[in-house]
């Protein structure tokens, strides 16, 4: 399976900030804000991942992760010329899908809690039989989001972007995984009255042909759309209370290389050494010992 992390975008909401920088360059307490949909990506054992990028970012980017092979992955890239919808992902990542299944992620969208392995691998395998995947995040203001409604057996019975009469009140993420084939699905999105390939137009033609599920994020986990400094700031928090409670880093790229078997003990020592005067490069070397 492939991933893409569109991280494109002009970041309107967080100008003046992001008038000189990519919004999904900007840290989220300890780490840039793109460690965290790379995260989500490599815990659902992807290790092929293209970034989208505007064109003026991409050597941001890539002097940022590289070609991920300090992850163990590997990482390319390409641009999207103007923002026209998250669909349009698909089509300008065709040639690297291939005849792969393919997840993808929003670079702004954080995603942690428990049970978010077993979510990711059940996503997998609806993909590996034909079948899509949304997730689905309970809100306040369903308004502002793709929303899903379900049925008693959280069944899909429809999709909607931004609905002004919500049928439910869960939303749909930033993460979707769909089986082999969709870039060609993808160009069969006509664009949507505000000119974009509309996500949810996609959605919709799996849901139409019977095959699209969603996995629910239950209590006690937390997805942030850190689009705005609200949402920025309250996901910084979080991150820095759990991690400095559980003495930990969340959404580590460099610990899932290595206790997948990514990458060496000799390459984890390698990126601690770089970043060991601060508390990321020193849990880096706090995983190294426990794991001798």
């Amino acid at each position: 399976m492939k991933g893409i992390i569109l991280a494109g975008g002009s970041g309107t909401r967080l100008y003046p900030i992001t008038e000189g920088i990519s919004k999904q360059l900007m840290p989220v307490y300890d780490k840039p804000m793109i460690y965290y949909p790379l995260a989500t990506l490599m815990l659902a054992g992807i290790k092929e991942v293209l970034v989208i990028t505007t064109p003026e970012d991409q050597a941001s980017f890539q002097k940022l992760l590289r070609d991920g092979s300090q992850f163990g992955i590997h990482i390319s890239y390409t641009v999207q010329p103007s923002p026209d919808g998250l669909a349009q992902a698909f089509i300008l990542g065709e040639e690297f899908i291939g005849d792969d299944a393919c997840a993808m992620v929003l670079g702004d969208n954080i995603f942690y809690g428990n049970g978010f392995n077993e979510l990711l691998e059940n996503a997998t395998e609806n993909a590996k039989h034909g079948k899509a995947t949304i997730f689905g995040n309970q809100v306040k203001d369903p308004e502002r989001f793709g929303i899903m409604e379900l049925d008693a057996d959280n069944n899909v019975l429809s999709v909607e972007e931004k609905p002004t009469h919500p049928k439910s009140n869960y939303a749909i993420t930033g993460l979707y995984f769909y089986p082999k084939g969709i870039p060609a699905k993808a160009r069969m999105v006509k664009p949507s009255a505000r000119g974009e390939l509309e996500i949810t137009t996609l959605n919709d033609m799996y849901l139409q042909d019977g095959n699209l599920k969603a996995e629910l994020l239950g209590e006690g986990f937390t997805w942030f759309d850190t689009g705005t400094f609200d949402s920025q700031l309250d996901a910084a928090n979080m991150i820095r209370t759990i991690e400095n409670n559980k003495d930990k880093v969340i959404c580590c790229p460099e610990q899932i290389a290595y206790y997948r078997g990514w990458i060496t003990k000799e390459q984890l020592e390698e990126r601690a050494e770089l970043l060991k005067k601060n508390s990321y490069g020193k849990y880096l070397k706090k995983v190294i010992k426990e794991t001798k």
